[in-house]
């Protein structure tokens, strides 16, 4: 679904990543794994289509994507679900769903994508007229991600899914994630959370200094002699 080619990415003149390759199967769900400022949510960002300048090879579905605009890749199915969720937090659980089918696509199916969404995810479906910003940081986020559902995406790119969630919704969160495939999409999934998302994905990437500095089997990384000492502090 998803193939990165030698990609480097800038912030002005910085460069952040530095030759990623990547891919991302059909039906799979990847880990990208990575310390603070490895350049994990630059490389979202930029597969994304948001921000920064790029160069390299970036393929969706086979299509070529690097020169598509953000909401372009949103039309053909590629949908970010941002770190720290940024919803609308003065409108309504509704509104901030109603606000991600705004593809033509997903504008038509809208209405059922909804009831689809709150059978998914009850909590929002019972709190679908309050305000986004006093839910819970569990709540907000299973909005975040049921307004990208309502994009109609084949493939979810999820940004640090569980920074600040309390253990029960961590847990909630990949048991989503687990559900999300079984209906047929595709994951790309950055976290902090090393041990849960390794043992989630089919396989990980190791994002080091905008670097692939390892990459395998989620269980087989979850073994590594140097993973262990990096991330998991073993």
């Amino acid at each position: 679904m998803l193939e990165v080619k030698d990609l480097d990415a800038f912030y002005g003149l910085v460069q952040v990543l530095h030759s990623v390759n990547l891919s991302v199967r059909q039906g799979e769900i990847v880990g990208l794994v990575g310390a603070n400022a490895a350049g994990k949510s630059t490389l979202m960002f930029t597969l994304a289509g948001l921000r920064t300048r790029c160069t390299g090879d970036v393929r969706f579905d086979e299509r070529p994507i690097a020169n598509l605009s953000a909401y372009e890749r949103v039309s053909l199915g590629l949908v970010l679900v941002p770190e720290r969720r940024r919803l609308f937090p003065f409108m309504t659980v509704l509104e901030n769903l109603e606000i991600g089918a705004y593809a033509s696509n997903a504008r038509r199916a809208a209405s059922r994508t909804i009831e689809e969404v709150f059978a998914l995810l009850p909590v929002l479906g019972e709190r679908r007229k309050q305000v986004a910003g006093t839910l819970s940081g569990g709540e907000q986020q299973m909005l975040a991600i049921g307004r990208a559902l309502m994009a109609k995406p084949s493939t979810l790119l999820l940004d640090e899914p569980t920074e600040g969630l309390a253990p029960i919704y961590v847990k909630l969160l990949f048991d989503l994630v687990a559900d999300l495939r079984q209906k047929g999409i595709t994951i790309l999934i950055v976290e902090q959370n090393v041990h849960h998302v390794l043992q989630a994905s089919d396989r990980a990437y190791v994002l080091e200094n905008g670097r692939v500095v390892l990459e395998g089997r989620g269980q087989t990384l979850l073994r590594d002699e140097r993973l262990k000492v990096a991330y998991l502090g073993l």
